[in-house]
Order: C-alpha cells, then structure tokens, then sequence
C-alpha cells in the first residue's frame, strides 16, 4: 500500500488487455509493391541497392535497412524485460519468451519453448492434482513433448502497461487462482537502476477453496537466445545460495561476449526451494516435468559451488513450493538477470562497459544485482506508480491514451539501445560540465529493422520521451552530436540515390546517426547509404531546435544549470546555422530544397522554398535569437534577426495561399498538396514555451483545421491518424511511396499541435484513430511501425518516431496548467 492506501501492484484498469487466446482480427505485411510511377522514379536507386546488399553479405554483414527480407510483424508481443542500454528480452502475451535484443544492434525473432513457468497444484495429501505450463502459446511439436498447456486460456487476462504487466490465470476448479506481476527497472529520472539488466516475476497464488493447497511455480530457462550459435556453444552451469536468494546460474556467451543468465527465487520461511542443474532443450523433457508431477519439487542436486561444464544447449530450471492455507494467500518471488557487461560492435575495434557495471563492476556481478532487485522492487514499483498515476487517474483523458503513452514507451529499453561508460581518456578530453562524465553514453537505434544509431532527424521527432523523462540521456546525445558536428572523414562512400560518390562525414554539419552496429559506431559515422546527409535542409535547424526545447524544459523544471548547456552547445549552433544559410540561394532568408529528397522524408522530393524545411528554418532562426538574448550576445542576435525578418515574409508570400502553406514553391502543382507535417517547426516552438512569433495564429489554425478535414477525415475513415499527402481533389498524393504514408510518429507530434491550438477533440481523434487501430485491428503493440498504409500494409515495424507521443503529454500539461 501506498501513502493513499492504494495497492501499487494491482492490476491497473489500462493498457493492452487480451485474454490469453487472442487473436488479431488483420494481419498485414511489409511486401507491398510500389505504383508504376513510384517504381520508376526508384528505377537506379533500386538497382544500386542490390548491388549494395549482395556486397554487404558477401563481407558477413546485415544491410543496415534490409529491403529484401523484411521482418512480418510477429502480433504476439506484451510488455518487454529489461532496463534501459542493457538487452532486451520480448514477452508474448501468451507467455512465451521471444525477440532477443542482447547483440548490439541486432534482433532475434525466436520463441524458445525452453524458457517457461510451470505451475503444480497438490490437495492437501500432497497429490499432485493439476501440472500445466503456464503460457499458451504453441510450441513446436518435436522438442519438451511431455510439456503441456492444459489450462483455459478463455479464463486468463493479460495487462500489459510499460514497464509492467500482469497475468491472471483463473484455476478455481483446481481450488487456485495465479496472478504473476512482471517488473522491469524503466524509472523517470532513476538512471542507476534502469540501466539494470533484470525483470522480476511476483507470483500472487490464492487458495480459494476450503482444502489446503501446495503450490509449486518453477521457471525453466536456457542458454544462448535460440539462434544456430547456441550448438556449438560452451556453457557452465552452477547452483548458487547468496545471501537471501536461491538460484542458478548458466555462463555462456553470446555472440563471443560473456553473458551469465541468473535464475533466482527469494528464500522465505514457508517456501521449500528446488532446482534442477541440467535439462536438455531439445529433449523430451521429462527430467523436469516427471519429478515435479510426482513430488511437486525437484530432487537433490549436485554439490554445491560445483560447477557443471556443458557444450551445446542446456536448461536449468528452479522451483518454490508454498503451502497455502483454505482461502489464504502466499507469494513466490522470482527475477531473471541477463549480465552481459561488455559491448563490442562487428569489427570489435574498441571494447565498452555497460552503463550497470558502473554500480555493479563488471566481474560478474550477477548476484549482486539479484539481491540488489529483490531488495528494491517495491519500491521500483511506487515510482512507476507515482509516475503513471496523474495519466490513469485523469478523467479528461480517453483511455486509450493511458495505455498509448506508457506501452510506445516500450522502444527507450527495446529499440536497441546501448548505454556506456566512458573511459578514463575520454574523461580527460572532456569539459568538466559534460553529462557524459557523470551518464555515459547513450543510443538507441532508428528501429528494430533501420539499425542506425541515434538517428538524429527521427530522434527529433522522438526526443520527448528523453527530456521528459531521461532528461541526462537526453543531454548525453547532444553533446555526442555537439562533437560530431565538428568532426570530419573524408574516406568516401557510393550513395545509393544517385550513384555519387561523397565524403562520409562533412566537418561543421550534423550527422544523419552514429553509425551502424554492422560496423563501429562513434567512430564511423553516417552509416546511412542513401543520400548525401551533409546536403540535408533539416538535420542542422533541427540539432538547434532540440537545443532551445531543452533549455526550456530545463529551466521551466529547475533541471541541471540549463544557461550552462546552451554555453556548451552555442558555438555548435552558430556552425550548423552558417552551414545551412548556403542553402539560401536567393537570399530571401529562406533555404531551399534542391528537387531532390533532402530531408527526412527521404523519397519525397521538395523543390525550392518548402513548407517542411522552410518553416523548421525560420523557427531555428528564431531559437537563435532567443539563445543569443539569453546568453547576450546581441551582434549574433541582430545578425539573425535580419535574417528571420526577410524569411519570414518571404515563407507567408511564397507559401500562404489562405487556407494552409503549399508544400513548396517548385512542384508542379504544389497547392494541392496538403502536407500532414508542414507545421513541424511551430511545433517545435509551442513545446519550446513559445505561441505565434514565426507563425501567425490565424495562419497556423486555419492549417490545422485543413490537416484534420483532409489528411485525417479522408484517410482510412479518420480512424488511422493523418495521412503525409493529401491532395485539394480529395486522394491521397500518391506522387511517392511516403506522400502515402502515415506515420506514426508525425501524427503524433501533429495532435500535440492540435492540443496547443485548442483542437483537443480533433487531436484525440487523429492519434486515437491511429492507435486502437494499430493495437486492437492489427496487432501491433510493442513493435509499433514507422508507417501505414490505408489498406494491408505497414513499414518498419518497432521504429523509434512513435516516441513524441510525450510530446502531446508535455501540450497536455501546459493545458492542465491553464485551467
């Protein structure tokens, strides 16, 4: 209970609910074939990429976005494992334990039936009177054939709210009723313990006949994550007792780095704890089933402190047995810690250390962290408590939206992300002000199948969830920006788009990412082959725009010494703002796009004075004018000033034709198109505290109310958020593949835009269309996509730009503020 008197671990009335035989009602796929048209605008760049691909695999690596075998969304996923930068391990509703994320950079798409609770129910004799698994899920027929599922899934519930979930097993028949509290160390502004690589399992067993009941719950696990590897793999397995938790431990490696899976139970006076050292996954698996059918427990086990030396695949299991009295209740605590402290990437050129050995040490400090989660995961769960509960109990907010904003979450721990110390020397190179000193570094990558690291024009988008949340995590990657930004590799590199050849890294410009795990992120930059990052209009303006949001977010939450971090950061934005102003080719006080796909959306092509990019410049200008106000340098404030002047006459005369901006000035015909994202810039200044500087109010309303007319209403039936394209004549703009799209995460940050113009109704219908549409219809949940189509198809499943749902939490509170 909590100071209110209200249970933290009940089971909360949001998130993902399914019963544990839920099946989704659509199943679409990746494979859909672009129009003629769009095909042949693609034609060279399609051909390049193939040559590109049999390449990367002809040298043993994965293509950073692979287009040939893209991933079919699975539709099995609930609440992932893990902490923050430490490996991830998927969930299924069902139960099953599937989607590994312990290689850098890389996913596994297995469900690895060895890896499971099993529950026993003995009457008051000691007979066992019921065994099952309890998950539902169908596991392949010729491995652990004396393992069955026995119970009703129709009689069991899933929860699922990041970074907690819940499962009821209704067993009354058998006097019992099971509910298991899954937790994961994801805590706001608790850097310590969410970098922990560990999940706790509460095992809540109700007896709820008239007859004692002796309960056994055992959680079975193997080594490895159920690729080709684990053959060949050398495993040693031990028993340990320390302090007060019982368990095993399995060491082997993964991917040629260590990792010590630890299986624990939390000794308490009525549980009589059992283990088994070694089972054979791929075996029948009656060594584990038969003696817990027969006795509810295992059997002695070998010495203790000996170690059980085992080449190929190998399961342990450990198991509690409590006696609960008629209509009591007990609890088996039980947790999972995956300790793989190092970090390597392919080429292995530099070695790190996850950011939990800095705490822990990285000499195998497995059980240090067992006992450290037993003894701190109730509090773990008032924070998360105390966290979510201004969202829950808000009668103003639909519920969607409760379960929407915790479960896109879910991608700050499972979107790849890798958080590290920094070594001795690099301290010494750095200001004594940097967060990296003190946070590491930190990054995640554009998404499950796009493995690029801190993608800085979707981390834009994205970004809220960190300064919200991780605010220091947030810091880590701009000042990570704020050195790349001046760094320089001349070695070259083949573009895709047009075949030309570039430099890899152009100095004073900011990254498209920090590189690909396939090769040696931080030092290898721009790991994306498409197009000439250092010629983008957005990436500069919106390092910038993140800049002055943060400062703002800073101050207005009395976080860290936020004039300090605009000193730090300034002399990076004067650079990339004197890069970019060579894109003004007229000298209006705009920049242009170049008829090429220059920005984030990479296959939709912008010519001349854009909506998109020239709107985010003017609002970068206009940030620099209020920082260099702040930091008082009013030469550089009248330099930009005149600048923002001339531009912002220019962008209403250009663009404005009386009911929203055109997409840009040189299309053929570009007041028909309606661009679902053209406000993006005055977004990024609402978030930043500022109203109608840049944009004029009428102006930016009037847009809105045209978004939502078109792209939202005429799209889908207004039930699957706003479409990036639509045209006056009433279609969707099908001119390129993204024009058709809609993407999860503008639409987004477009109904937090909504919020702050008033537009509350139209905002919850825009992204609650979306999301019931991607969680219930399409199964989605937990491996949100980048983009939909209007029918059969998405692309990029578990894609980081989902994440500025924060972004209509932050327009939300400066609403609740007012009132």
């Amino acid at each position: 209970m909590n100071e209110r008197g209200y249970d933290v671990s009940d089971i909360p009335k949001y998130g993902l609910k399914l019963k544990l035989d839920h099946e989704y009602p659509e199943n679409w796929s990746q494979t859909r074939v672009p129009t003629f048209g769009q095909l042949w605008q693609m034609l060279h760049l399609i051909i390049r990429y193939v040559i590109y691909y049999l390449k990367i695999k002809f040298q043993g690596r994965r293509a950073v976005m692979d287009y040939v075998r893209p991933e079919r969304a699975k539709r099995i996923y609930g609440v992932p494992l893990g902490g923050i930068g430490c490996g991830t391990i998927g969930r299924g509703y069902k139960g099953e334990f599937c989607r590994y994320q312990l290689k850098p950079g890389r996913y596994e798409y297995e469900t690895i039936d060895a890896n499971q609770f099993i529950v026993t129910i003995q009457d008051e004799k000691r007979k066992t009177i019921f065994q099952s698994l309890l998950s539902t899920y169908e596991k392949k027929p010729d491995v652990l054939t004396s393992w069955r599922s026995f119970i009703d899934p129709k009689l069991c519930n899933y929860t699922g709210l990041y970074p907690r979930a819940w499962t009821e097993f209704d067993l009354s028949q058998y006097g019992v009723k099971l509910i298991c509290r899954q937790i994961s160390p994801v805590i706001p502004h608790n850097y310590k313990d969410s970098s922990l690589p560990c999940a706790v399992f509460v095992w809540n067993i109700q007896n709820t006949c008239d007859k004692e009941r002796f309960v056994t719950i055992t959680f079975t696990f193997k080594n490895g994550i159920g690729t080709k590897e684990d053959k060949s793999a050398t495993c040693s397995l031990k028993q340990f007792s320390y302090l007060d938790n019982e368990g095993v431990l399995i060491y082997n490696t993964i991917d040629k780095l260590p990792c010590c899976y630890a299986l624990s139970i939390r000794k308490k006076d009525d549980l009589e704890i059992s283990r088994l050292l070694h089972f054979e996954p791929k075996g029948d698996g009656r060594d584990v089933w038969l003696p817990l059918l027969k006795h509810g427990r295992f059997g002695k086990v070998v010495e203790k402190n000996k170690d059980d030396h085992v080449f190929g695949e190998v399961g342990s299991a450990i198991a509690a047995q409590i006696h609960v009295l008629p209509q009591q209740s007990g609890e088996i605590e039980t947790c999972l810690v995956w300790d793989m402290p190092i970090v390597y990437f392919h080429d292995r050129v530099q070695k790190y250390f996850k950011y939990y050995t800095k705490f822990f040490g990285s000499d195998k400090p497995a059980l240090k962290i067992v006992d450290y989660v037993f003894k701190n995961y109730k509090r773990w769960e008032e924070d998360i408590y105390n966290w979510q509960e201004p969202v829950l109990n808000n009668n103003n907010l639909p519920d969607w939206y409760k379960s929407a904003l915790f479960n896109e979450s879910y991608f700050i721990s499972d979107g790849g992300s890798i958080w590290v110390t920094l070594e001795k020397e690099e301290v010494a190179n750095l200001n004594q002000n940097d967060p990296r000193i003190e946070y590491g570094k930190f990054a995640y990558l554009e998404g499950h199948e796009y493995r690029m690291y801190n993608t800085y024009d979707v981390h834009f988008y994205a970004s809220y969830a960190l300064i919200m949340n991780f605010p220091h995590l947030q810091q880590s990657i701009q000042y990570q920006f704020k050195d790349a930004i001046f760094a320089e590799d001349k070695r070259k590199v083949w573009m895709l788009y047009d075949g030309k050849t570039v430099e890899r890294k152009v100095k004073n410009t900011v990254p498209h990412d920090l590189g690909d795990p396939e090769f040696e992120p931080y030092s290898l930059l721009n790991g994306y082959p498409i197009h000439d990052v250092s010629e983008w209009r957005d990436l500069n303006v919106k390092f910038v725009l993140q800049v002055y949001r943060d400062y703002k977010l800073m101050k207005s939450n009395n976080f860290c010494d936020p004039n300090q971090y605009l000193s730090d950061l300034y002399d990076a934005c004067k650079t990339v703002m004197a890069f970019t102003l060579k894109f003004d080719s007229d000298h209006d006080g705009l920049i242009e796009n170049e008829g090429m796909p220059d920005e984030t959306y990479d296959s939709w092509v912008m010519n001349g004075t854009s909506a998109y990019c020239g709107g985010l410049w003017l609002s970068a200008i206009y940030s620099m004018m209020e920082i260099t106000k702040v930091l008082g340098k009013s030469d550089d404030y009248d330099f930009y000033k005149e600048i923002f002047d001339r531009g912002q006459k220019s962008f209403e005369k250009k663009l404005w034709n009386g009911k929203f901006y055109n997409f840009d000035c040189g299309s053929k015909n570009p007041s028909e198109t309606i661009m679902s994202d053209q406000l993006c810039g005055h977004w990024y200044l609402r978030t930043s505290g500022l109203k109608y500087e840049v944009f004029p109010e009428n102006h930016v309303k009037s847009s809105l109310k045209t978004i939502f007319e078109n792209n939202v209403l005429k799209f889908a039936k207004g039930q699957m958020g706003a479409v990036n394209g639509f045209l006056t004549t009433g279609k969707v703009d099908k001119i390129s593949v993204q024009s058709e799209e809609m993407w999860t995460g503008v639409t987004y940050g477009l109904a937090a835009n909504m919020i702050y113009e008033g537009m509350v109704d139209e905002a919850f219908q825009t992204a609650g269309g979306l999301y019931k549409t991607m969680r219930d219809k399409l199964g989605l949940a937990f491996e949100t996509p980048e983009a939909l189509y209007e029918k059969n198809y998405y692309r990029s499943i578990g894609y980081m730009r989902p994440l500025s749902i924060w972004s209509m939490q932050l327009a939300l509170n400066e609403l609740n503020q007012k009132k």
